[in-house]
């Protein structure tokens, strides 16, 4: 079967003026009205008329901006057009302007045509067939065009059942098209289903088609039918899909707002419904919302605001935005803790077995706690007992010495509840006091929060790593902390979200840091300092015995066996696997020795079912055997030469992971008295090299310098360059590097010190001084030298560790020079 277009047989090129239309296709079978305003149009109108009535309608390429004239022609006035004949439209379509149109088109007949008061006109066009422009030539005022007829062809393998196929499905999709428009025509729809021509069919559907006009110029210049038609369907397929999904949204959203009418009705009938009954439900949510909050006993102005909130709760609507607000809020006060406490322990025995059963040493902080509680145990039967305050307390100390879980134990001893919040990172103002319950998703701040969760006004509250705080443009949480940690503001401490004031007296406040140096002053100021200290070597091995090795053996399943660690063993993972303060490297090595254990275990048949009871395996675990649990040894000693040197001193430094010991080389050669300086140096380290080197030129009467200073260069440099160093303690290490240098005399060896040096030759007192001195035993050190201001602290420490050095006080560098250098006077 073979369809042809009007011109069948027709193939010669005809002439026609060109009508060129923006954004508008027309196809053949149709009837289109139109307005006709701009001169190029109006032209080729008028010479159309002398001919045969026919022009060649092409659509723009692009939309180029018209003229002020016809723009002005086009929006003067409104019109409104109606449809004539077959396919006739009801709309206004968009006017035509001078440009490059595409080849392909639609030859029109002029049908009507009125000329208007304003020399424009209103014509009815016909499409006749389409055809392709093969030339084109300039008139005057409009273009002449030869056009090539466009006729349908088929493939020549082309099969007749699957045409007509083709044909029923775009009519079902065509019609599925009009139902889901509802912009189409009735007499258009019938035409579709009684077309028998592919031609006209087509045609009629690209003309109703609300698709881009590229779109239809695709569809308008194919030749082949079956093609053609296939194009129209998946046009077709294409729409209904979008239609599909919109109707689909529009259905969800329609259903929603159904569903919140319906709820809204239902409720105020059952509103009516309860008070025919002598019952309101909702007169009893908020009753409930009362009841709950004096349950809690709150001071009377948390009670008054309730109260009025509840009464505001009562006159919204149910689903009203505010109105959820406004029950959350009520929710929060509720649930918070306004009177529940719970009992102290006054026992300080059983307290101080908890405190030493969970933890090994920390006298200090431990001696706090028991002073609390003997406070409280007397005045436990008088009205002061609630007049004493919670003390707000400060663990500082390296990573891993226990500061959190000593938190816990706290909270154990005295019987409270344990709430912990991180500080670490938090930079917004709002986590600490809440944000205004009008934001929405607004909450309390952390300190609330916890409170809720702790379920009681006198918790043990851990603000742990505080001195990890942070601020941006959202504010400071150091300074919103200020409050919360002053024990004459705390007990009216206000909530951004609740606007009451919230008494926090009776919490024990217990905050944890690494380092004071980032606490901004006024809120160290409000804190009491227990410093804890790092664990020597000797320290470790007791935690390791008493608390690490069982919890390990108990954690790997091995707590039946018999499992013994030889104290040796253990030194040499201390010294040689591990390099910290703490004991979670120690920990960590321990669990894996005894999982690589527990793997042996089961290998040989211990544990499994049927096999080796766990109780019969035993182990013991030597110095030997560690290189093939732990693999080779992670950590070597610091840089030490075993014999004195010239220019080379040994100076005790501190880190957050515990002390380290620094040596310090000075070279000498042929220059002008520069002083230079490596090792990755801070500024106030280079400063105190500076400060060494003047004093000693100040004082350079008293020695026998090997050197001229003026006319000799120095090199100070302090090992392992890729490690930051700063700090002035090493001020009298710097000065007795220096001195050997200038008299050629090597120090003493195996002695270390520390200690600021001022340029009076004074010794200032340091910091730290636990880890310095471990840091020394930890690397051979027989003798250290420390400032004579720093005896106190020395007496503090363990007996072990005093009597593990050589210790000798000095005031000034002279009496430092003295011991290092083995002599009475000073090198000469």
């Amino acid at each position: 079967m073979k369809f042809l277009s009007p011109l069948k047989g027709k193939n010669t090129l005809e002439n026609f003026p060109l009508l060129p239309l923006r954004e508008l296709v027309l196809f053949p079978h149709t009837v289109i009205p139109i307005f006709i305003t701009y001169k190029s149009g109006i032209t080729a109108l008028e010479d159309a008329l002398k001919r045969d009535s026919r022009l060649f309608a092409a659509c723009l390429k692009e939309s180029p901006v018209p003229s002020t004239k016809e723009t002005a022609s086009k929006g003067g006035r409104s019109r409104k057009t109606a449809g004539l004949g077959s396919g006739g439209m009801s709309s206004h379509y968009p006017l035509g302007f001078d440009g490059e149109t595409y080849e392909a088109g639609t030859v029109v007949r002029v049908l009507q045509h009125m000329k208007l008061p304003d020399n424009t006109f209103r014509v009815v066009l016909q499409g006749e067939y389409r055809g392709v422009i093969a030339a084109k030539a300039k008139k005057s005022g409009f273009s002449m065009v030869s056009i090539e007829p466009m006729v349908s062809s088929e493939t020549p393998e082309s099969d007749g059942s699957q045409l007509q196929a083709l044909i029923r499905a775009v009519q079902r999709s065509f019609a599925q098209y009009a139902e889901y428009s509802r912009k189409i025509s009735t007499e258009t729809i019938l035409s579709v289903e009684r077309s028998e021509s592919p031609e006209r069919m087509g045609n009629l559907i690209c003309n109703s088609l609300g698709i881009k006009p590229d779109r239809k110029i695709a569809l308008l210049q194919i030749r082949d039918t079956e093609a053609r038609m296939e194009a129209i369907l998946e046009a077709l397929e294409t729409e209904n899909e979008i239609f599909g999904i919109q109707k689909n949204i529009s259905g969800k959203v329609k259903s929603r707002m159904e569903k919140s009418q319906r709820e809204y009705y239902l409720y105020e009938q059952l509103r009516e419904i309860n008070k025919e009954l002598g019952k309101d439900g909702v007169e009893d949510e908020f009753a409930e919302l009362e009841r709950i909050i004096l349950e809690r006993n709150p001071p009377e102005e948390v009670l008054l605001k309730a109260r009025k909130e509840i009464k505001r709760l009562q006159k919204l609507q149910p689903f009203s935005p505010e109105a959820g607000v406004l029950r959350g809020y009520l929710e929060w006060i509720g649930d918070i803790p306004w009177s529940e406490s719970t009992p102290d322990s006054i026992d300080l025995t059983e307290a101080e077995r908890i405190l030493n059963e969970d933890h090994f040493n920390m006298k200090k902080a431990k001696e706090r706690i028991l002073e609390f509680i003997a406070v409280r145990q007397l005045g436990i039967r008088s009205e002061e007992n609630n007049r004493v305050k919670g003390p707000i307390l400060c663990f500082v100390g390296p990573p891993g010495t226990g500061k959190t879980s000593l938190g816990k134990s706290v909270a154990r001893a005295l019987g409270r509840n344990f709430v912990r919040v991180s500080l670490g990172g938090v930079r917004d103002e709002a986590e600490i006091r809440g944000h205004r319950k009008t934001y929405v998703g607004a909450l309390p701040g952390k300190i609330i929060q916890f409170l809720r969760k702790a379920a009681s006004v006198n918790p043990v509250f851990l603000l742990d790593e505080i001195d990890k705080l942070s601020s941006d443009f959202r504010g400071d949480p150091a300074s919103a902390l200020l409050e919360v940690l002053d024990p004459e503001q705390n007990s009216t401490f206000t909530d951004h979200y609740l606007e009451v004031a919230y008494d926090l007296s009776k919490v024990l406040f217990i905050a944890t840091a690494n380092s004071l140096h980032t606490i901004p002053y006024p809120l160290l100021d409000r804190m009491e300092i227990i410093e804890i200290p790092g664990y020597g070597d000797m320290e470790k091995l007791a935690i390791a015995k008493q608390f690490l090795v069982p919890k390990e053996l108990a954690e790997n399943s091995l707590s039946g066996a018999k499992i013994q660690f030889k104290d040796d063993t253990l030194l040499e993972i201390i010294r040689h696997w591990t390099m910290e303060s703490g004991v979670r490297s120690l920990e960590r090595e321990i669990a894996r020795c005894i999982r690589r254990i527990a793997r042996y275990a089961v290998e040989n048949g211990y544990g499994a079912s049927g096999g080796k009871p766990l109780d019969t395996f035993k182990k013991t675990v030597r110095r030997a055997d560690l290189e093939k649990l732990l693999g080779r040894q992670k950590y070597k000693n610091d840089v030490v030469f075993k014999e004195a040197r010239v220019g080379v001193s040994y100076g005790l430094a501190w880190t957050e992971t515990g002390g380290a010991l620094l040596a310090v080389e000075t070279s000498s050669f042929e220059g002008s008295g520069e002083l230079i300086i490596t090792g990755n140096l801070g500024d106030v380290m280079k400063e105190s090299a500076r400060i060494a080197l003047s004093y000693l030129r100040s004082v350079q009467n008293r020695y026998d310098f090997k050197v001229e200073v003026g006319k000799t260069d120095f090199h100070v440099h302090v090992p392992e360059g890729a490690i930051p160093k700063d700090g002035p303690s090493a001020g009298i290490t710097l000065a007795a590097s220096l001195l050997s240098t200038f008299c050629g005399i090597a120090p003493k060896s195996a002695v270390a010190m520390t200690g600021e040096l001022t340029l009076t030759g004074r010794i200032l007192p340091i910091g730290g001084l636990k880890e310095k001195l471990l840091a020394a035993i930890r690397n051979g050190m027989e003798q250290v030298i420390l400032p004579a201001d720093n005896r106190e602290d020395f007496e503090e420490l363990d007996k072990e560790l005093r009597g593990a050095l050589e210790v000798e006080f000095v005031e000034t560098a002279d009496e430092a020079f003295e011991v290092l250098f083995n002599t009475t006077q000073s090198p000469e």
